[in-house]
């Protein structure tokens, strides 16, 4: 069964075309990755399914039904995480997740058990009567978990979760998200750190200028580029490296810097890592190590992109 279809979407502002007659199909059970760099259609696809925005041309479809026809049921069955925080700092966590819950119908003591379970679920329970105001960046983000899970939604759309918190918080909602999953939830889950969407998603779709160029799992994705290798030297400084003299080296595809690692994406086919040792010994570059890296999905989405997927 498909929880989420979408069918030739479109979305326009002025003479921009944002999401260029996008089709997509999301199967119960998936933990589906969402990726895009800033400016790709990303958000705009996730404000049309979540309601928040109104499409151009195109249908969206929740559990088979048409989500414009049938908006409140379309509602009731998706739960939101926002990567801006939706909770409200003068209220406790009790009534943040209880004034969420209240927005779809629940009253009395179904509304109270979802809350406590909720909160339970991601681990506040005893922080219930604590303002989120006094609350650590982490906890906020599992706060705004509770706020759309609590009427247990088919479809979960959770949209950089765990930006800006610590390894220790990230890890328990992952954990969560494998939980939600394994409890019956669907879920669309976009990030920028690829190495989450690799460890939990089960399908994965690329999306750049508004269309999705990539689909499948991260195995079929890795298989587009077999043509193509990642070559990591760590240097001792990149101060004062010209990055253009390791472009114009033949086979040499892309060249990225992080931190003293430089990392270049190249043809596979072309011998060409003794001119790229020559010319980083000539810009005066103290070599430190040298690695060739297997294909990941940050490979695979530079590839198709050609952007970093903060761009």
């Amino acid at each position: 069964m498909n929880v989420l279809e979408i069918k030739n979407l479109t979305k326009k502002f002025g003479d921009f075309i944002a999401v260029d007659n996008m089709s997509l199909k999301i199967e119960e059970g998936e933990i589906f990755g969402f990726l895009g760099a800033n400016g790709a259609g990303k958000s705009t696809t996730i404000n049309m399914i979540s309601g928040l925005l109104r499409s151009n041309e195109g249908v969206i479809n929740i559990l088979g039904k048409n989500a414009v026809k049938h908006n409140r049921f379309a509602k009731m069955n998706i739960g939101i995480v926002p990567q801006d925080l939706a909770i409200y700092e003068d209220l406790t966590a009790y009534e943040n997740v209880r004034f969420f819950a209240g927005l779809y119908g629940l009253r009395g003591a179904v509304l109270d058990a979802r809350v406590k379970e909720a909160l339970a679920f991601v681990g506040l329970s005893d922080k219930h009567k604590n303002y989120p105001k006094n609350f650590s960046g982490g906890m906020k983000r599992r706060l705004n978990i509770a706020c759309a899970i609590a009427h247990r939604p088919k479809l979960i759309i959770m949209d950089e979760p765990t930006v800006g918190i610590d390894p220790q918080s990230r890890n328990y909602i992952l954990n969560s998200v494998r939980k939600l999953n394994e409890m019956g939830s669907t879920i669309i889950y976009t990030s920028h750190y690829m190495e989450e969407v690799e460890e939990i998603c089960t399908r994965i779709a690329i999306v750049d200028h508004g269309q999705i160029i990539a689909e499948g799992t991260k195995e079929q994705l890795k298989s587009i580029i077999t043509n193509t290798k990642d070559i990591w030297i760590e240097v001792k400084s990149t101060e004062g490296l010209d990055l253009n003299t390791l472009q114009a080296i033949n086979g040499v595809e892309a060249v990225q810097i992080e931190e003293n690692v430089i990392k270049i994406h190249s043809d596979a086919g072309v011998n060409n890592l003794n001119k790229i040792i020559e010319q980083l010994i000539k810009n005066g570059a103290e070599i430190r190590s040298l690695e060739e890296q297997e294909p990941n999905l940050e490979t695979v989405f530079l590839t198709l992109t050609g952007r970093n997927l903060r761009d």
